[in-house]
């Protein structure tokens, strides 16, 4: 069945992660996806995340870029400008991260397209909104984890600030700018107006941490200091067993105290320091050091199983390596084999929320560098003697599709 963005076509002029996350929720859920690369080498991830079977098709590539076609244009040239310009005046959303005066200089800035589309769903991922004294700075996954406070936390739980192992800043931006678009095409079919967005990384991430982590400062004058101290517990991590580890959280009463059962320590549901929910909030080191070491007895599959059975929320332990060989990820299809057309055998990573009205058909694989060029731009309506004379004055790079 078509997805819900069925028809949706998406020019997407970003790279790395947060814009191509972005793209890359709307390509799943069925839009038309083209991407912009600027030759010789295309989007900086091609380069930057590590081996791959051949240049430029890496692993996280391939995983972030799946069902997107690849038009590698030279922006640097007034030709490839044109037709960029042609080709965003035929589509509904536009995504790019580059800066606010680089578009302006390349003429795909909101009031430059929009003139040309109204309708147009423009949307800038910025490092830092408008307005501010940082706007216009560039910015990196970790730039935004270190300002927003991302880093903070982590000095505020272990003493040392670190950077969350992951692009977390980049994918959380990147879903909400999907999520935006979404909310802008749904305004678009009640008043058949397009608009701008803005999404800036940090405000975002700022407002991620402060909801989280305000507490007690959220008050005038303030009733304590900032920080969620059961979240920032160096404690709170997954628990040993007899051979390995497990996750747990044990919240409510009920599940509290059958976990106190299950360790074979029934009178701490009568000690006040762990009788009531306020209770264990008030001495978290000390239930959580209680938590980190009654499992050693155990094996994890023995933990686990007591704990289902007594419907204490509990999982098991996944390195990023087991992950992929998760029985449940394997069973909703989260994880397969896939043969790509030019890199052969890889892993496929599933989309892991449904409709009941149906979701897209598989996605291609991710494209090589400039593999769809011509017959973007042919569907963009250049004839074939523009597209020849982009070729020979090497505006337009091709690459392999198969």
């Amino acid at each position: 069945m078509a997805g819900p963005l069925d028809g949706i076509r998406v020019l997407d002029l970003s790279a790395v992660v947060v814009g191509p996350i972005c793209t890359h929720v709307l390509c799943e859920h069925g839009a038309e996806v083209i991407k912009i690369e600027a030759p010789p080498s295309g989007d900086l991830l091609r380069s930057l995340a590590g081996k791959g079977r051949s240049p430029g098709m890496n692993g996280k590539f391939l995983n972030f870029n799946r069902g997107k076609k690849s038009l590698a244009i030279d922006l640097k040239k007034a030709a490839g400008i044109a037709a960029l310009q042609k080709l965003a005046a035929t589509v509904d959303v536009f995504v790019t991260n580059i800066r606010p005066d680089a578009q302006a200089r390349l003429g795909v800035d909101e009031a430059s397209l929009r003139a040309m589309a109204p309708r147009l769903i423009h949307c800038s991922i910025t490092g830092f909104g408008t307005g501010g004294p940082y706007a216009g700075r560039p910015a990196y996954d970790t730039v935004i984890q270190g300002v927003s406070g991302v880093a903070g936390a982590f000095e505020a739980s272990t003493g040392e600030p670190r950077y969350v192992p992951f692009l977390v800043a980049d994918h959380t931006v990147g879903l909400i700018a999907a999520q935006m678009i979404g909310f802008a095409l749904y305004r678009r079919e009640k008043t058949g107006i397009g608009e701008a967005i803005e999404v800036p990384m940090f405000e975002n991430m700022a407002a991620y941490i402060m909801q989280e982590h305000l507490g007690a400062a959220s008050f005038r004058p303030a009733l304590g200091p900032p920080g969620d101290h059961r979240v920032l517990s160096p404690d709170g991590k997954p628990l040993p067993t007899k051979d390995g580890f497990i996750c747990i959280s044990a919240n409510t009463d009920a599940q509290a105290h059958a976990f106190f059962d299950a360790i074979g320590r029934p009178e701490l549901k009568t000690d006040a320091r762990f009788a009531r929910v306020a209770d264990r909030v008030q001495h978290t080191k000390e239930y959580f050091h209680i938590r980190a070491t009654s499992l050693g007895g155990k094996t994890s599959a023995e933990w686990l199983e007591i704990f289902d059975r007594v419907d204490v929320p509990a999982s098991p332990y996944n390195t990023i390596g087991s992950l992929i060989d998760d029985p449940h990820l394997r069973a909703v299809g989260m994880v397969t084999e896939e043969e790509h057309p030019t890199e052969g055998p890889t892993w496929a990573i599933g989309r892991p929320n449904r409709f009941s009205g149906g979701i897209a058909p598989p996605r291609p694989p991710a494209p090589r560098l400039g593999a769809d060029g011509a017959a973007v731009l042919e569907a963009a309506g250049l004839s074939q003697d523009e597209i020849d004379t982009l070729r020979r004055d090497g505006v337009l790079i091709e690459g392999p599709s198969s």
